[in-house]
């Protein structure tokens, strides 16, 4: 299974080519942000969820999600764990219901935005 930063990168552009251009040079500024860094997946979710389609109900396009990049674990037990759970947890939630009607576009942000700690994240329009 390739990267999640790989199947990202790969993904079709679904938005307009010169604005996801723009977006990923960091020259698009985010509409709206969430900070999800510390928390749990418990509490991460919910926020994410509500901060998105809220986003979207108001008109928003582009937002920044930050995951952080996630500490490294060297307990060195049995089962390995990915570095950065919610890194890796929020483009799986971002692209299943509720959330798949609002998302038309998950990238990793700029460095001037975060970087690999965050995701720029280009909202559909509410209809």
């Amino acid at each position: 299974m390739p990267a999640l930063v790989d199947r990202l990168r790969d993904a079709p552009v679904s938005m307009d080519s010169k604005a996801f251009v723009r977006m990923k040079r960091g020259k698009l500024i985010p509409e709206g942000r969430i900070d999800l860094h510390g928390m749990t997946m418990d509490k991460a979710h919910p926020a994410l969820t509500s901060f998105i389609l809220r986003a979207q109900a108001s008109g928003k396009r582009l937002v920044l999600v930050i995951t952080g990049k996630g500490r490294d674990r060297d307990e060195g037990g049995p089962i390995p764990v990915p570095r950065g759970i919610l890194k890796h947890q929020v483009p799986n939630w971002l692209s299943t219901p509720p959330l798949a009607q609002a998302v038309l576009q998950i990238s990793q942000a700029h460095v001037s935005h975060g970087g690999a700690g965050a995701y720029y994240v280009y909202l559909r329009r509410h209809r």
